[in-house]
């Protein structure tokens, strides 16, 4: 990454991440509102729900607890939140079937560091914010997850592992900061294992071309104005995504557009952003959270117009 670009994403998430987790919680993404977005959720449940649609989706199997070992990648990792999730999903031996608020059976536990953990399951997050990652490990031992989780500051487009190294790389809502998109998806293709998933879930901008038609000018603007809050390079559309999916060795790729599943979820933190500790929480975080919390309709309008839009992609290699 261009330092100016890296120290813009170090800078934004060092300054947030600590108001967003007193007042929003550890998982720093969207939430998921049932296909058409018409599901009323408890914000965090709707974080949590869409980790597990996302896992359910890419048909990623649960992790037996046979096989040898099993390795995660969370690139992108903010302050723990999935990556802990994940390593504990996985982890867990002799875990409850809890049953969640869809009424489905899922072998997962909601309590970080509930059940046994079996230290075949290793994680590792990766950030630019030397904050997030602090705090990530504070959280892993709170967790009681020190053992099977790690947490390094590194650039994804320039991962410090070997080739071969995951059976999962898992990327919420990262993408969009990469200035090379294709540099970002042949990194994850090179450190996962033959037989890995790669499942990504990213910002992305609505289709253009012959059919949809080129950006406008204004489009173009209010896209600029999300990068500009959101230390954003640039977004792409998920055909363009795709198609650089295609040039790359994968197999089994699939893809989906869940904008309508995750568009709620900006009215509702704008909603929570208006309470006395959020506004306390603002005014002593520094002008670029404030900036960026000012500007949180900008992503409602962009999901309302159809500009923006939340891109999925999962392939083997």
């Amino acid at each position: 990454m261009t330092s100016t670009l890296y120290q813009q994403i170090q800078q934004f998430y060092d300054a947030s991440s600590g108001l967003w987790e007193q007042v929003w919680g550890e998982h720093m993404h969207h939430g998921y509102y049932g296909p058409d977005g018409n599901l009323k959720k408890e914000r965090r449940q709707a974080q949590i729900d869409l980790i597990e649609e996302l896992l359910s989706w890419a048909g990623l199997p649960d992790v037996q607890d046979s096989r040898e070992s099993y390795s995660i990648l969370d690139v992108g990792c903010g302050i723990g939140g999935s990556t802990l999730y994940l390593t504990e999903k996985f982890g867990s031996l002799g875990g409850n079937n809890l049953r969640s608020d869809d009424g489905v059976d899922r072998n997962f536990s909601r309590s970080p560091g509930q059940n046994k953990q079996d230290t075949r399951v290793k994680a590792t997050g990766i950030t630019l914010s030397p904050v997030q990652a602090n705090r990530a490990t504070e959280r892993a031992k709170i967790a009681g997850l020190e053992s099977n989780v790690n947490f390094l500051v590194a650039d994804a487009l320039n991962m410090p592992f070997p080739d071969d190294s995951f059976d999962l790389v898992w990327s919420l809502e990262s993408g969009e900061h990469m200035p090379d998109k294709i540099k970002f998806l042949q990194e994850c293709y090179r450190v996962l294992k033959p037989g890995g998933t790669l499942i990504l879930a990213t910002w992305c901008h609505r289709p253009v071309g012959e059919t949809a038609g080129e950006l406008t000018d204004a489009e173009r603007r209010e896209l600029s104005e999300i990068y500009r809050v959101y230390a954003l390079p640039y977004v792409i559309s998920l055909p363009e995504y795709e198609e650089i999916i295609r040039s790359l060795p994968f197999t089994n790729i699939r893809s989906a557009d869940w904008s309508k599943a995750v568009a709620p979820f900006w009215d509702i933190v704008i909603d929570s952003a208006l309470t006395p500790s959020a506004i306390w929480g603002l005014l002593t975080s520094g002008w670029t959270t404030i900036q960026a919390a000012l500007s949180l309709s900008l992503m409602s309008r962009g999901y309302q117009s159809g500009l923006i839009r939340f891109g999925l992609i999962c392939a083997v290699k």
